[in-house]
């Protein structure tokens, strides 16, 4: 089993439809908690890493074998609580991060929360380092999308990161920094590679859960 930890509902059918998808019969459990999100924002993820911990020692509760964090700005903060937690804590956003630096030097990051953006840049620096990998990444927010997200409209939301993606030209790859910002892959015009969360990530997880479920069965 699986546990995916959130900061916003609407990452729910998202992750159902791609274990649908890629991966039948792996069992989810998810869990929302917007607060952590709101709050990062406003005092930084340092102020709820306390919060993030307690939150997945919940999630890991009654057999799970792994947790998920699909939230890039908390990232960093529940990567750093694995091991308190007793099972294996999965940063969403860091198998999309190897593949940005891999595809090239110039990595285009774009994000709808300026929240994000330290953590993400942090997080491609890091990648960097353990593929011995030179790149130059920049960051820029898109105005007025996180709103629209908020708000419930993923379209809109998707348009807007869409259109900015396909404004960048001197890049390699294009990493959307939120697993939110992925509709906005399917809609983009640019012959750019572009970058998500979601799927690596869900990948990622469960194959831990597989080698956590195997080592169960050895043991």
């Amino acid at each position: 089993m699986l546990a995916l930890l959130h900061t916003s509902p609407l990452h729910v059918p998202v992750f159902d439809a791609l274990r649908d998808e890629h991966h039948p019969g792996l069992e989810l459990r998810h869990f929302v908690a917007p607060d952590l999100l709101s709050r990062a924002r406003g005092e930084g993820p340092e102020a709820v890493a306390q919060d993030v911990t307690a939150a997945l020692h919940h999630a890991a509760e009654n057999g799970v074998q792994a947790v998920l964090c699909t939230c890039s700005t908390i990232g960093e903060v529940a990567e750093r609580a694995a091991g308190e937690v007793g099972v294996p804590v999965i940063r969403g956003d860091r198998p999309m991060a190897a593949a940005a630096v891999a595809a090239g030097p110039r990595i285009a990051v774009l994000a709808t929360v300026e929240s994000t953006l330290t953590p993400t840049l942090a997080l491609l620096d890091d990648e960097a380092r353990r593929a011995a990998r030179p790149i130059r990444a920049r960051a820029q927010v898109v105005p007025d999308a996180w709103a629209r997200f908020e708000a419930g409209d993923v379209e809109g939301c998707a348009r807007l990161v869409a259109a900015t993606a396909d404004a960048v030209t001197d890049a390699d790859v294009i990493l959307l920094a939120q697993a939110s910002m992925t509709p906005a892959a399917r809609i983009t015009t640019t012959a750019l590679p572009i970058l998500s969360s979601p799927r690596p990530g869900l990948a990622t997880a469960a194959a831990a859960v597989r080698t956590g479920s195997a080592r169960a069965t050895v043991g």
